[in-house]
């Protein structure tokens, strides 16, 4: 144990709080908060620039837990340095309705600026940070005036550099030279299982400075040493930084630092009661933290006053430049430009106008390609197949090769751009979107769920979207993947069946500003249908009758995508032979059921039970719609390579098949 820990009061602080709180719940992580308590309390109290009076200050350095388990560390450090999270929040530790939750969750208490936990995913939101405040600065400073200039810190463990996005956000961010990250690694050698030399035998240092990184080595509980190498960090402009900070897990537990007993349980209260004798700390009484302690760490001041600059600073630049200044204030706040109605509008009246058939992937380009223009806080990307997912437009930039630019390359990195974009999401003044085919959202998954969870406006254009794909098999053709997505809370599944429907799709995407929307697209061509006023606007409420019924209705068929136009065979040769059949096209089965009882009764009418669901996808999600009685043409295996029209035949999903189902149930 260092000799200096009794003359740590202000790390102590953070030491105490940890291990009361864990003790208190029973529950949590004391080891990573007190072994990196010395470089918190380094970075937190002389470098990290922010207001706990305002904790969206919107030119605050951005902090990053990505070693989320150990959470108490930052809950400790939000209440010490005067955010409101108060004592009680923090004796509240990991109970049901706290701001203390088990792992830090974004929303929750004022200064979590990301959820974490999944490991991994903090470090790569970090990079989105940073890639955001990098293009933003770009896009908005002047010479005379950086209006956007902070820094971006990350605090990760093992288990983040062991996971493999750590690997596929790091390597980018070397790549796309974010010198404003800094991230420190709390090399303690420890993880749940002990001494992770057994299975972590990496050489990271050497590893980042094949990413591009600058990495630097300190003593973890060496403070002085922690303050040159931030200071050296912040000086390289060019190359994010790693600081390899080799720590003593649980610092300052006489019995049980070092050791795997304290990296995820409670130290006991005899342990504790050591611990304070080991820290020179007086006060037995849990939780107690002297005054002293609490002004030394106090921020308030400090960062009113640092806020307080910046809006001087704002203001200078409002006055040079007023157009960049609203824009820029528009942009932070969330909102689309006032005219975006109307623009999307237009836009979709003229693909109803035009009429065309084309697969709903190039209809999503074009989508882009008339909505971005007005839109500049778009920043896309796709992880290696652009030219297949086609998000590229004729104004895209990348930021590669344009630090201004409004387009970025990910690579084959689906996990890391994803949580790269929901980093970028959490800055504000863009919203991002994604791209790759919709078989591989499942290396991204996570990081979908994690949008969601934290209530971000992230776009995802997944395309090749079934069995439609053809020739590439069964590795490629996604069946399960929809269903998955739409049984995920708080998050939107657009799959249109032609240009129209991907046009509105896209409109409410962007509108949509508390969750991310999947947008699931097609690689053949899509017929185009025909519709009138009162569908078009209809389609925004996620089903609408695409098609009545000659006379009594007496049976309902639901469709989406590639298999409205199938639907709408079967409609017109049911049609022809006397049965009374509509059909609903569904491109979003979530914003449907939100709808009203009146809405969804009059597309659906409760009476009807003869209903047929066709979708080139997992069957068992549409029994919510059709009920037990109904039929289902889908898949209920994986599929098989060949060219699509023969799949789709080999696989039953046809007219016939839909007609045949119909007539069966009439």
């Amino acid at each position: 144990m260092p000799t200096q820990l009794n003359q740590r009061p202000n790390a102590n602080a953070i030491r105490i709080l940890a291990m009361d709180a864990v003790q208190q719940a029973n529950s949590g992580h004391p080891g990573a908060p007190m072994g990196m308590a010395d470089i918190a309390e380094v970075l937190w109290r002389e470098f990290l620039s922010h207001n706990p009076n305002n904790a969206n200050w919107a030119n605050r350095d951005r902090f990053v837990l990505s070693n989320g388990h150990g959470s108490m560390l930052i809950y400790a450090l939000l209440h010490l340095s005067g955010y409101n999270l108060s004592l009680d929040d923090i004796k509240n530790f990991r109970q049901l309705h706290s701001k203390t939750a088990g792992h830090p969750e974004h929303g929750y208490a004022d200064g979590i600026e990301t959820t974490t936990g999944p490991l991994g995913q903090g470090i790569a939101n970090a990079v989105g940070f940073a890639l955001a405040e990098k293009t933003l600065a770009a896009q908005f400073n002047k010479a005379d005036n950086a209006i956007i200039d902070h820094y971006t810190y990350a605090f990760l463990g093992d288990g983040c550099l062991m996971e493999g996005v750590s690997h596929e956000a790091c390597s980018l961010a070397g790549t796309l030279g974010l010198g404003k990250l800094i991230a420190y690694y709390d090399d303690n050698g420890i993880s749940i299982d002990g001494e992770v030399e057994g299975w972590f035998s990496d050489d990271t240092a050497k590893r980042f400075e094949a990413y591009g990184w600058q990495v630097l080595h300190v003593d973890g509980h060496d403070q002085d040493a922690i303050r040159r190498a931030t200071i050296e960090a912040k000086a390289e402009t060019t190359k994010p930084s790693l600081i390899i900070c080799k720590t003593i897990i649980g610092l300052g537990s006489p019995n049980k630092q070092g050791k795997e007993d304290c990296h995820g349980a409670p130290l006991g209260a005899d342990e504790i009661a050591l611990a304070r004798e080991a820290m020179g700390w007086a006060d037995s009484t849990p939780f107690a933290i002297p005054d002293e302690i609490y002004q030394a760490w106090d921020a308030r001041e400090a960062g009113d006053a640092r806020e307080a600059a910046w809006n001087e600073q704002f203001a200078k630049y409002q006055a040079a430049y007023p157009t960049e200044a609203a824009e820029l204030s528009r942009r932070l706040s969330g909102e689309l430009p006032a005219d975006f109605e109307t623009v999307a509008n237009d836009y979709i009246k003229a693909c109803n106008d035009k009429g065309e058939t084309i697969a709903t992937r190039k209809a999503s380009q074009n989508a882009i390609a008339a909505l971005a223009p007005n839109l500049p806080e778009i920043l896309g990307g796709s992880a290696d197949l652009a030219g297949s997912n086609l998000t590229l437009w004729s104004g895209a930039k990348g930021v590669q090769d344009h630090a201004d630019g409004n387009y970025v390359h990910y690579g084959v990195r689906e996990f890391g751009m994803t949580a790269i974009a929901n980093g970028v999401a959490l800055h504000g003044g863009f919203i991002p979107y994604t791209a790759t085919f919709l078989m591989f959202m499942e290396y991204a998954r996570n990081a979908v769920r994690m949008s969601a969870l934290m209530k971000q406006r992230v776009i995802n254009v997944y395309t090749h979207d079934s069995i439609g794909l053809g020739e590439d098999g069964p590795t490629h053709q996604p069946v399960e993947q929809v269903a998955s997505l739409r049984n995920t809370p708080n998050h939107f599944t657009w799959r249109p069946c032609d240009t129209v429907e991907t046009a509105v799709a896209w409109k409410k995407a962007l509108q949509t500003t508390n969750a991310p929307s999947s947008l699931i697209l097609s690689r053949q061509n899509l017929a185009f249908q025909a519709r009138t006023d009162e569908q078009i606007a209809s389609i925004e409420k996620g089903g609408y009758v695409l098609a009545s019924e000659q006379g009594a209705l007496q049976a309902i068929i639901i469709a989406t995508g590639s298999e409205v136009e199938l639907a709408m065979n079967a409609h017109k040769q049911l049609t022809d032979a006397g049965v009374g059949v509509r059909v609903v096209s569904m491109p979003c089965a979530e914003i449907f059921v939100k709808q009203s009882s009146d809405y969804i009764e009059s597309v659906l009418p409760s009476v009807v039970r003869a209903r047929v669901a066709v979708e080139a996808g997992i069957v068992d999600y549409w029994y919510k719609f059709v009920g037990l009685d109904g039929k289902i043409i889908g898949m209920t295996t994986f599929g098989e390579s060949a060219p699509a029209k023969d799949l789709f035949e080999h696989f039953g999903i046809t007219t016939e098949a839909v007609v045949d189902a119909v007539k069966s149930l009439v």
